[in-house]
């Protein structure tokens, strides 16, 4: 948790979900907002101090790998936890709590909160608003197969383990009811912020959404740096430099750092690559954990090693910033989905959990700036035609017009007097 303090003794406290991309988003939000009302340079505003809340993993505890169990753990834990972490904070500084700032997953603990000491609560939602949309239509009305306006979405993209389509079921899961909780109570808060522009989203969703809220805000990507930052002179990986010398043909292939594909479909990708590669010319870039190579066929590093380049990691901003991307294959995350339009580069999903689904079908349907693998897998076949649609066919030149408005109408809003300054300085009214 971390609490804030302006000149005018505002003292505002922040949680944020701390599982996943959510912690990030709302450190740079609450650094942004801090260093609003004060004149320091350094990493950490002056006037923002850190306190620990509890996060109910016993210390022996030994996890799966997914991090529900701990999740659960923490969203059972945090009411009671949060409550002392805001008492220590008041004490020390000697100055009550004016104002709430929470991740929206954790609406069940902070709504009725903010209620009882009288302050405004500001919620954080991470992933995409049209996502947000989505799962708060379908907390009100569970009939519904698709979002009003919002055609290109669909009710079977929400993740069933989250929120499973049979009510009586959302009581066995803490991350169910933790959403069912958001749905029910998040009209009470003061202003619920988006870490989107309001430009690449559908004007039906915008007009919905603010009529339902007090404040609903765009304030940007607030993972990533608009525009994104172009290459630098260092180089570890050797990234860079090797794109230099090409066009703007390259396959840039990333699956995020959580998100895990099957051995076979790894097998299958690389073989689809070799075959373009092969056959149009297409080299590729693939960002690789070097625990995933033993799933590539034999010898293809070999085979390909003059047109192909396998990292175990790779800066991928500055690498969809760089003129010689033509394709982005990846796994549908929100930050991924982000970079590639901040990049100007179509896509290939391959959605794997969570919201990776809405965000694929948006790509597809929604914006036109990309295309989902066949049948939710990938095959040799299927990333052959999916490769040849953006590279050699018509809708492959349309999707690069349509991910090259969005650039250009995220860097419009990105500026001093866009929209996300605007709505970020109703915000900052809202808690200073």
């Amino acid at each position: 948790m971390s609490e804030m303090k302006s000149s005018r003794q505002k003292h505002v406290a922040v949680l944020a979900f701390p599982f996943a991309s959510h912690p990030l988003p709302l450190f740079n939000l609450m650094s942004k907002l801090a260093s609003s009302n004060c004149r320091t340079r350094s990493a950490l505003p002056n006037n923002v101090k850190l306190y620990s809340v509890d996060d109910g993993i016993p210390e022996c505890h030994v996890g799966v790998e997914n991090g529900q169990e701990e999740a659960g753990l923490f969203i059972k834990a945090v009411p009671r936890n949060f409550k002392d972490g805001i008492d220590v904070a008041a004490t020390e500084t000697g100055k009550k709590l004016t104002c709430l700032v929470t991740d929206a997953f954790l609406s069940f603990s902070v709504g009725k909160m903010a209620e009882e000491m009288s302050v405004p609560w500001v919620s954080f939602w991470v992933p995409a608003p049209y996502a947000f949309q989505l799962i708060f239509t379908w907390i009100k009305d569970q009939s519904l197969e698709s979002i009003p306006g919002l055609s290109a979405l669909c009710i079977g993209d929400l993740p069933k383990k989250a929120l499973p389509r049979d009510q009586s079921q959302l009581d066995f899961s803490p991350f169910s009811a933790m959403i069912r909780s958001m749905g029910v109570l998040l009209h009470k808060a003061s202003a619920v912020v988006m870490i989107s522009f309001q430009e690449i989203n559908p004007v039906l969703l915008i007009n919905d959404m603010r009529l339902k809220f007090q404040n609903f805000l765009y304030v940007g990507f607030l993972s990533l740096p608009v525009p994104l930052p172009p290459p630098t002179v260092e180089d570890k990986t050797g990234c860079l430099s090797w794109l230099a010398n090409k066009k703007a043909s390259v396959a840039y292939i990333s699956f995020g750092t959580l998100a895990a594909i099957p051995g076979n479909e790894l097998e299958a990708l690389a073989e689809a690559l070799h075959v373009i590669n092969t056959s149009s010319g297409v080299p590729f870039l693939w960002s690789l954990k070097d625990n995933f190579k033993s799933y590539l066929p034999d010898g293809f590093l070999e085979r390909t090693r003059n047109q192909g380049k396998v990292v175990p990691w790779a800066p991928q901003g500055q690498v969809l910033a760089h003129g010689s991307i033509g394709v982005h294959v990846a796994h549908g995350g929100h930050n991924s989905v982000c970079e590639s339009i901040l990049g100007g580069v179509p896509m290939i999903c391959r959605p794997v959990c969570a919201d990776h689904y809405m965000n694929a079908r948006m790509v597809e349907q929604g914006w036109g700036i990309g295309v989902r693998v066949e049948a939710g897998l990938i095959t040799r076949s299927g990333m052959l035609k999916s490769l040849a649609t953006v590279f050699h066919h018509e809708n492959g030149q349309k999707m690069r017009d349509a991910i090259g408005g969005l650039k250009e109408a995220v860097l419009k809003a990105a500026g001093l007097s866009g929209s996300a300054a605007k709505d970020f300085n109703t915000l900052l009214r809202l808690i200073a």
